[in-house]
Parts: structure tokens; C-alpha cells; sequence
């Protein structure tokens, strides 16, 4: 058996691959089944976010070509326009690879602490969907716990950096004072409510919160004295933003060139910056062939990352002295399942001859036996049968120049 990762990333691939690439929620369940049904597949799990898409198998052998093959019929994509783009990890290098990911190590942002959370998810989806056996569900425990344990004794989370963090230090360095700024966010997930709370922390004028359920986007807005409005509402409100910031699941994208430039002359031509941290992209790439237009997407962001990063760099240090431990003792639990099932025969072996000594001795007390001879008989007799065939077989390695085999045997039973 083998464990594989495949996947790209924002290091690989740039967003116009990527969002072609993601698998929404609402898909996970029927793809990952699909995915188990693949040629040598036996056990599978997708995680997909806005920077990563990333596959782990565990297969009948190391041949990817089923895989990237199934990804091109998924989604409709020839293999050559992907598949060089792609990077791939086999058994031990794959357990490092997700432990490296879950920990942030991985990450645009070093150390960011939500891709944890996404990791999760996706543990979540494909147990659900029935494509976890007994080695990718324990990998997926070990990975986080790798991650608890690089987060409790580094300083990997000390700075708050993070996509969202790095979004609104843009928008500071873009506009004087945020105070007098209304920033209008799209999305109720993980990612908005993060740069709600940024920008909250930084004394931002106003914050209007858009989404398709309005229930959503009022309580998320209500955490931070902002206004919320159903996605429908969206062009009425689009011209009083100074800052837009969009991260949704939508498959197609919420804002045109068209709106936005409406939006712009009602605005006198006043700059506008947007953010789009959506993969499907949430705003079309032509927005930013507005002139007073300033739109960024995540692969953007990169060029504000480098602050507050010098602590996470030595954390890292630490870090991958901790993974190498944890990839190591993942690595021993595998090859001890390779004994598993002798451990599991010798057990049977030695409780069914337990269970024949008890049944006689118990028989023997019925008949009004001694009860301290029959104790006496029944440790003799169990010791007997206990050792008797190991000691016919050491014997026969003897005759026969076992040397090998005495050794392990000494080992086995620990003897001195």
C-alpha cells in the first residue's frame, strides 16, 4: 500500500488554474465517492481552499496516472494543462507534507491557523462520504495532533498575520484613516468574519456585511455594529464602499466590470480598493482595468506578507524538528501494522488454549477436586502448552543453525 499527495498551490499555480480547479462544499460528498471508485484507490480525501487543492490517496501502488486522469475528467480539463503544475509525495514524504500543511508551515502566510480548520473539514467530508478506512482517518488524527503540538510549543501563531490581516494593512497603507472609511464585505464565512474583526480592531468608520442568507450576514454584523444586507441588495449599496473585500463560494462572479463602474460614477469617481480572496474568483479581472479602481486577489497579497514574520521564520526552525519526530512515530505506527495481524492469530492461538485448561480445571473443581491442586495443575498445564511449541521450533533452529532465528526469540521474549 501506498500513501500519495497531489495537489497545487499558490506556489504552483496561478488563480486562473486554481479556482478551475477547487471543488465547492456542496460537491465534496459525490466526488469524493467517485474518487474511491478510481483504479487501486482505497481510501481518499480532498482539501481544497482558496490557495491549495490537494488530494490524498491511499493506493494499491505509487501510480498517479489514475488520479490526474480522474481530476481531468472531473473537471473537464485535458491532464496536459494541469499536470505540470501539479506536486507529488509518496508515503513518508506525504505524511510531511500534511503535517507541514496543517501547521501552516505550507501556507502564503507562514503559520496561518485557519488552514487547521480547513483541514478538519475536509477529514469531516470524507469520513462522511464513507472514503476514510483505518490509515488515512488515523494519518488525518496524527496530522493534527502534529498541529496542537507545533502550535503549543513554538511561536508560530505570535504575530497575527494572516490573508485577512494582510488585506487590511493594504487598505491602511491605501487610505489615511480608516475611521472615515465604510468597508463593505462579502461572505459570511471564516475569512470575512476574520477581516471584519481586523477591521474592527482598527477603528474602520463603517462595515456593511452582504450574503445570500441575510440571517448570516446579520448576526456576523451584529458582532461588530455593522449593517448587513441580502447579496441582492448588492448594487444599491456597492457605491458607498471604500473598501470591498469578497470571499465567497459562489461559482461565478458576484461583481462586473459593468456594476462596478456604475458604482464608480456614483461615487464621482472617489478610489475604491478591492480585495478578492475568492477562489472561484468572486470579482471579474477586468474590474481592474478601472482607473480608480485598486483590486488585489490573494496571489496579490503576497507582496504584504513579509511584516510581522521574523518570530514565525524561527518558529518554523522549531517546527520542523517537531514534524520530523511526528513523521517518524506515524512511519512506526504503519510498519506495526504490519504485524497486526500475527499479533491478532497469536493472541487467538493462546487464549483458545487458555480456554481449554480453564474448562478442564473448572470441570475438575465440579467433581469435588482439591481447589489447590487443581490451581496447581492448571498453571503447570497452561505453561506447558504456552511454551511448548516455541520451544520445539527454537530447537529445530538450533539443529539447523538458526542463529538468526535464536536471536529474534531472545529479543521477542526479552530474555537476558
Amino acid at each position: 500500500m501506498t500513501l500519495i499527495a497531489v495537489g497545487i498551490n499558490y506556489n504552483t499555480a496561478p488563480v486562473s488554474l486554481r479556482e478551475r480547479l477547487a471543488f465547492p462544499a456542496d460537491i465534496l460528498d459525490y466526488t469524493l465517492k467517485t474518487l474511491t471508485q478510481v483504479r487501486g484507490v482505497n481510501e481518499a480525501a480532498i482539501l481544497s481552499t482558496c490557495n491549495r487543492t490537494e488530494i490524498y490517496c491511499q493506493a494499491e501502488n505509487s501510480d498517479q496516472t489514475p488520479l490526474i486522469d480522474w481530476l481531468g475528467a472531473t473537471k473537464n480539463i485535458a491532464p496536459a494543462e494541469f499536470a505540470p503544475y501539479l506536486y507529488h509525495y509518496l508515503d513518508g514524504q506525504s505524511i510531511r507534507h500534511m503535517f507541514r500543511v496543517a501547521c501552516g508551515l505550507d501556507s502564503m502566510i507562514l503559520g496561518e491557523p485557519q488552514i487547521l480548520g480547513q483541514m478538519k473539514t475536509a477529514y469531516h467530508a470524507a469520513n462522511q462520504a464513507g472514503a476514510l478506512g483505518r490509515n488515512l482517518s488515523k494519518l488525518f488524527q496524527h496530522t493534527f495532533s502534529a498541529a496542537k503540538k507545533v502550535r503549543t510549543d513554538t511561536a508560530i501563531c505570535s504575530s497575527p498575520v494572516s490573508v485577512a490581516f494582510a488585506a487590511v494593512q493594504l487598505a491602511q497603507q491605501i487610505f489615511d484613516k480608516l475611521s472615515e472609511q465604510t468597508a463593505l464585505l462579502i461572505g459570511a464565512g471564516e475569512t470575512i468574519e476574520l477581516t471584519a474583526r481586523h477591521l474592527h480592531q482598527h477603528g474602520v468608520g463603517r462595515i456593511i456585511i452582504a450574503n445570500r442568507t441575510f440571517d448570516k450576514a446579520h448576526a456576523l454584523a451584529t458582532q461588530f455594529n455593522g449593517f448587513a444586507i441580502a447579496l441582492s441588495e448588492l448594487p444599491n449599496h456597492l457605491a458607498e464602499a471604500d473598501i470591498v473585500v469578497s470571499s465567497t463560494a459562489s461559482q461565478l462572479p458576484i461583481l462586473g466590470k459593468g456594476r462596478v463602474e456604475s458604482a464608480i460614477k456614483k461615487r464621482r469617481h472617489k478610489p475604491m480598493f478591492m480585495v478578492d480572496l475568492a477562489v472561484p474568483r468572486d470579482i471579474e479581472a477586468e474590474v481592474e482595468q478601472l482607473p480608480d479602481v485598486y483590486l488585489y486577489t490573494v496571489d496579490d497579497l503576497r507582496n504584504t506578507v513579509n511584516q510581522n514574520l521574523d518570530s514565525r521564520r524561527r518558529a518554523a526552525e522549531q517546527a520542523e524538528e517537531i514534524i520530523d519526530t511526528q513523521v517518524e512515530h506515524f512511519l512506526s505506527w504503519l510498519r506495526s501494522q504490519g504485524a497486526q495481524q500475527t499479533i491478532t492469530d497469536y493472541r487467538q492461538q493462546a487464549e483458545s488454549t487458555r480456554d481449554a485448561v480453564l474448562e478442564k480445571a473448572l470441570a475438575q473443581l465440579q467433581n469435588g477436586a482439591n481447589p489447590e491442586e487443581v490451581l496447581q495443575r492448571l498453571a503447570h498445564a497452561l505453561t506447558n502448552k504456552l511454551i511448548h511449541t516455541p520451544c520445539v521450533q527454537l530447537r529445530d533452529a538450533g539443529a539447523n543453525e538458526r542463529h538468526d532465528l535464536i536471536a529474534a526469540s531472545r529479543e521477542i521474549f526479552k530474555l537476558k
